[in-house]
């Protein structure tokens, strides 16, 4: 299944989230789409549940099927914590995440845009695979011909705080990951435990 590239706004509504993470898709219009929105609420099974879950957790961070179910094995794998609760935390690690969280774009697509247009170094090399996995203490930076891009100064200045498991230096463009999040630190809307039921049945 490829990347959804259509149009978030409606997506959120179908989800009942702001995958945007600025509340702005539901401010309006806080109902599914279409003529009968507002009243066509459908009681969703059990089943039906777990994919919701997991198809806000998916489009939040907009990866395609394939590397979402990748790396939710991935999290299988770790021993120690709860498999639901490391791979949030796999998810927070990929580099277009952290140059989100990190202020350096307004969403994680314009994020993932930077990074695959080759706007964004890891250690000083660049980097344009946005599920490139970073690691506690690497530093994500700016290339220097990227460095006056409007849109990065205009996040910069949009960005009025940063995670408290993230540092950015807005003068040298860089930050880094001083330790990985804990789970209550981030998305706590979703329930991963939803998600970690729906892919017991699939695996």
């Amino acid at each position: 299944m490829s990347r959804y590239t259509g149009p978030s706004w409606k997506l959120a509504r179908r989800l009942g989230i702001s995958l945007l993470g600025t509340g702005k898709e539901l401010s309006r219009h806080n109902y599914i789409p279409g003529q009968h929105g507002p009243t066509n609420r459908i009681k969703l099974s059990e089943y039906g549940l777990q994919l919701a879950e997991k198809q806000k957790l998916r489009h939040m961070y907009g990866i395609n099927e394939r590397q979402f179910k990748n790396l939710f094995v991935t999290a299988i794998k770790i021993k120690e914590g709860k498999h639901g609760a490391n791979f949030m935390i796999l998810l927070e690690r990929r580099l277009d995440n952290v140059v989100y969280r990190l202020g350096l774009a307004t969403t994680r697509r314009a994020a993932r845009q930077l990074v695959n247009h080759g706007h964004i170094t890891v250690d000083g090399k660049r980097v344009d695979v946005p599920s490139f996995r970073v690691d506690v203490g690497q530093v994500i930076g700016v290339r220097e011909k990227s460095r006056n891009l409007a849109v990065i100064k205009e996040s910069i200045e949009a960005t009025l705080a940063y995670p408290a498991f993230v540092s950015f230096d807005a003068e040298k463009l860089e930050g880094s990951l001083t330790r990985l999040p804990d789970r209550n630190e981030i998305n706590p809307e979703i329930n991963e435990a939803l998600i970690v039921e729906f892919y017991n049945k699939q695996l």
